[in-house]
């Protein structure tokens, strides 16, 4: 839309939702109470199914210190050594749980995890890992905003494993020094050129971004799991996202203290996993607090692995976005559920995001029980982004239901914008509160935007409203 249409459309919208404010039989200034018994939404019978299936870790009740293979915890003497010793031995013994215990454990390079072990940084353990990039090579295969590549290893990273767990209260912490912070304005040309390699289709053996390269690498991923748990430790100073899950089954995140506030610094990514639960944490970021998707263009709709059947309770956020759904979501995102979380301040309460290189489905989404302190944008619908390199797959979004939120503080209440060619679809706004707002409504190209109780200013709105671009 051109910058002039969208003002105008900005500005009849505003005009025709207060005129709507004036004549709502729901008024809330002396109108009678009209609200209908509470909507039973019926997909949220899934959850306590999605909960109950997810299977647990099975490790064995062992213990391999990593004191006993020759570690200092001085904060100086490189442990690395010493505990992919435990790794190695617990592994050859059918698993375990290998321990840091208090103290401060230097590790000159990553951690690479085993099936059935568990990691345990005990209470007073702090988990510190070098500054030099170089300690982070040789390349592993990972996934890099969506697009798979050979990069930098992450700080812990496990792949085609089962049976994992990192657990324990202390910390686990990338550096404030680390090398890997200065790169995020040295990236840009990297990242243009494996988008396009993604986009093109390119062998992933010919995607090297080794030595030389300054693609951050994320600060735990695992690439390739099933049944894991992430539990009760806190992280800070994460290069680039910090708990990545990519193509993980059965995975728990919970009690997770999340306190890193670099570029990037995404709380939990679940991309292209399934049977996935993420409660009881406490999030302050540098980016979204909880982010699903499930890889980019057409290396994304290629691998075509959707996520599915996530679950985002009783959490705390705080950070650029609370909680996402795309950009890169071309293997698709369905039957996603948040409820019971409290997001504290930021950009963006509710941010969906795609673009026109993208393809892919976002569909059965339901966000419910949701309390708001103060943010610029409740719900951001931003799908129309221009393809950077020329695709033309708009995404599509539909099925996505908003209820039962109390917002004290939001500047725009609910922006959509979708392409014309698919334009967003059947979106619901039921029993939402919003005290302050001073814009309401801002849309291009939605279809079937129900309103049910949205009361914003001490006024309600109700109805069913459909703006889509008439064609030239």
């Amino acid at each position: 839309m051109k910058p002039d249409l969208f003002k105008r459309s900005r500005a009849v919208l505003t005009a025709v939702l207060a005129g709507a404010l004036c004549v709502s039989a729901g008024v809330a200034q002396g109108a009678p109470d009209v609200d209908p018994k509470p909507h039973q939404d019926p997909m949220w019978r899934m959850v306590p199914k999605i909960v109950k299936d997810i299977d647990s870790p099975i490790i064995p009740d062992r213990n391999y210190q990593v004191t006993d293979f020759g570690a200092v915890g001085n904060g100086e003497t490189d442990a690395r050594p010493a505990i992919m010793a435990a790794v190695e031995q617990a592994s050859e013994d059918g698993g375990g749980r290998v321990v840091l215990p208090s103290g401060t454990w230097l590790s000159n390079g990553p951690i690479h995890l085993e099936s059935n072990i568990d990691l345990h940084v005990s209470d007073g353990a702090h988990l510190l890992f070098s500054p030099d990039p170089a300690d982070y090579l040789p390349v592993v295969r990972t996934r890099w905003e969506g697009t798979e590549m050979y990069g930098y290893s992450p700080l812990i990273y496990a792949a085609d494993v089962h049976d994992v767990a990192i657990t324990g209260t202390g910390v686990i912490d990338g550096n404030e020094d680390s090398e890997f912070h200065t790169w995020h304005d040295k990236q840009e040309p990297d990242q243009l050129a494996l988008r396009q390699m993604g986009f093109d289709g390119e062998p992933l053996e010919e995607r090297q971004f080794g030595e030389g390269h300054f693609l951050r690498p994320s600060m735990i991923q695992f690439f390739g799991a099933e049944r894991v748990l992430l539990s009760d430790y806190t992280v800070n100073n994460s290069p680039f996202w910090i708990n990545h899950l990519v193509y993980t089954d059965d995975a728990v995140v919970r009690g997770l203290t999340v306190d890193s506030h670099y570029a990037n610094n995404d709380g939990v990514d679940v991309d292209s996993s399934t049977n996935v639960l993420i409660e009881d944490n406490v999030f302050r970021t540098g980016d979204d607090s909880v982010v699903v998707k499930s890889g980019r263009d057409l290396d994304g709709r290629t691998i075509g692995r959707p996520s599915e059947n996530v679950v985002v309770r009783d959490n705390d956020m705080g950070g650029e976005d609370g909680i996402a759904l795309g950009s890169e979501m071309s293997g698709d995102i369905r039957y996603v559920f948040f409820t019971d979380n409290v997001l504290r301040s930021g950009a963006s309460v509710i941010r969906f995001k795609g673009n026109l290189d993208r393809g892919g489905t976002v569909e059965h989404i339901r966000v419910r029980n949701m309390r708001v302190e103060s943010f610029e944008n409740l719900i951001w619908f931003q799908l129309d982004y221009p393809g950077e390199l020329g695709g033309n797959f708009p995404p599509t979004y539909r099925d996505i239901v908003f209820s039962d939120f109390i917002v004290e503080s939001a500047n725009t209440v609910f922006e959509a914008h979708a392409p014309d060619a698919q334009p967003l679809q059947d979106v619901t706004l039921r029993n939402i509160e919003v005290k302050k707002a001073e814009t309401p409504l801002i849309m291009e190209n939605v279809q079937n935007l129900v309103f049910d109780n949205l009361t914003v200013n001490n006024e309600r709105i109700d109805g069913t409203m459909s703006w889509q671009t008439v064609p030239d």
